[in-house]
């Protein structure tokens, strides 16, 4: 599989460039002649995506979708993701965070409840 052809299968599914994410959607649209429409095809022929030709809700073009042997590729193919260090994913983790505080007081807050728990 190629680089451009894994990318059209994380797209696919929703994950991102690490084949990370939730599979929150399933499928691909695209017409003869564009150019994912080759890459498609590639992908059904090696049996990670199937076709449904002139697809009437893709406005007559491909709807293609990943099998579960494409979901598999999708991550197992994926790049692992870099190494963070502990300040980044701290922010990452903040972000993630779905609270109203400031970036200081999630921090303080987080340490105080690593303390407790340990």
């Amino acid at each position: 599989m190629t680089p451009k052809q894994l990318h059209i299968l994380q797209h696919t599914l929703g994950l991102d460039q690490h084949g990370r994410g939730t599979f929150y959607r399933n499928h691909f649209v695209t017409g003869e002649g564009s150019k994912d429409h080759a890459d498609c095809m590639t992908l059904v022929g090696l049996g990670f995506m199937s076709v449904r030709r002139d697809h009437p809700l893709a406005g007559g073009d491909d709807c293609f979708w990943a099998t579960e042997e494409g979901k598999r590729a999708a991550v197992s193919e994926s790049p692992a993701p870099p190494k963070l260090s502990r300040s980044k994913q701290r922010y990452i983790d903040f972000l993630a965070y779905d609270g109203s505080m400031t970036f200081m007081e999630y921090i303080r807050w987080r340490d105080y409840r690593d303390r407790r728990s340990a």
